[in-house]
C-alpha cells in the first residue's frame, strides 16, 4: 500500500526565496501531525524543516494520496500574508486526474458538500451543518482505453481531466468527479472498487491519480506573479503510457483560458 512507503529521499524542492518553499509532495506523505495519524513517522513539515535547516510554515494542504505543488513559508509573517491571500481566494490551483469511463467537454460543477466529519477527531463538532458551497470547472484533456475486459465490458476506458477548483472542501475534487460518475482512478474512499482492483491488477498501480501541478498567485512582498509547477510523478506517466497517452498535458490551467 502507498501508506507503508519509506519516504528516505530528499523532498524535490521546485521553488524556494528568501520567503517561501514550494516542494514536489509524494503521494503517500502527511503534510503535518494530527490526532488521526499517531503513528506515522513521516511529515512533508518536519522532513522538509530537518532538510532545511529551520522551521517552516505549512500554508495549504494537500490530502495524503494526492501528490504536487505544496508550499510552506519561512517565517510567521509570510506565513500570515500567504494564508490571507489563500483565504480570500487568490490563489488558483490547478490538477490533473485520471478518472473512469470517457468525460465529455468541459463544465463548471456548483454541486455543494456536506462537511465530512471523523467519528473521533470531530465527534464535538456541530454534525448538522448545511452543505457548503462548492465549486470546481474541469475540462477534458485525453481519452484513452486498457485493452483488457472490466465486467460486461470488452475494455476500460479512462480520461485524463484538468481541474481548476474555486473552492476548497474536505476532498472536493473527489467527491465531485464521482458525482459526476468519473470517480478519480485509486480513490478508495469515493471512487469505485471495481475498477480500482482493476487498476492495480492490470495498470500495475494503486495511487490515487490525481495530482495538484499548478499554484499561481502574487507573491506577497514582490508583488510578482507565480507560477509554480510539479511535474507530474513517474508512476503517474506510466500509467498514462499503458492508457496511450504519450504527450500528457502539465498545465491544466491552461486549458481553462
Amino acid at each position: 500500500m502507498i501508506e507503508d512507503v519509506i519516504f528516505d529521499q530528499p523532498l524535490d524542492i521546485i521553488y524556494r526565496d528568501e520567503y517561501m518553499v514550494a516542494i514536489n509532495k509524494p503521494a503517500g506523505l502527511l503534510v503535518h501531525k494530527s490526532y488521526l495519524a499517531r503513528k506515522e513517522i513521516y511529515f512533508a513539515m518536519t522532513m522538509l524543516r530537518d532538510q532545511l535547516g529551520q522551521y517552516v510554515y505549512p500554508i495549504h494542504r494537500l490530502d495524503r494520496p494526492t501528490s504536487g505543488v505544496l508550499l510552506f513559508a519561512l517565517s510567521s509573517e509570510i506565513a500570515r500574508q500567504l494564508s490571507e491571500i489563500f483565504q480570500e481566494r487568490e490563489v488558483t490551483k490547478g490538477y490533473i486526474a485520471m478518472v473512469r469511463g470517457h468525460i465529455i467537454g468541459g463544465d463548471t460543477l456548483d454541486y455543494p458538500l456536506k462537511e465530512e466529519l471523523d467519528k473521533i477527531a470531530d465527534k464535538k463538532a456541530q454534525q448538522d451543518k448545511e452543505p457548503q458551497e462548492a465549486v470546481t470547472q474541469w475540462q477534458q484533456l485525453l481519452h484513452g482505453e486498457f485493452d483488457a475486459p472490466i465486467g460486461k465490458y470488452d475494455k476500460a476506458r479512462f480520461s485524463l481531466v484538468a481541474l481548476k477548483p474555486q473552492t476548497g472542501r474536505k476532498h472536493q475534487l473527489r467527491r465531485h468527479l464521482a458525482h459526476l460518475r468519473h470517480p478519480i482512478m485509486g480513490d478508495t474512499t469515493h471512487g469505485d472498487g471495481k475498477q480500482n482492483k482493476y487498476f492495480k491488477a492490470h495498470l500495475g498501480e494503486q495511487r490515487l491519480m490525481l495530482h495538484a501541478s499548478q499554484l499561481n498567485f502574487k507573491h506577497p512582498i514582490t508583488n510578482e506573479y507565480l507560477k509554480i509547477e510539479a511535474p507530474l510523478p513517474q508512476c503517474f506517466i506510466e500509467v498514462c503510457k499503458r492508457v496511450g497517452w504519450v504527450d500528457i498535458p502539465n498545465e491544466p490551467l491552461d486549458s481553462f483560458k
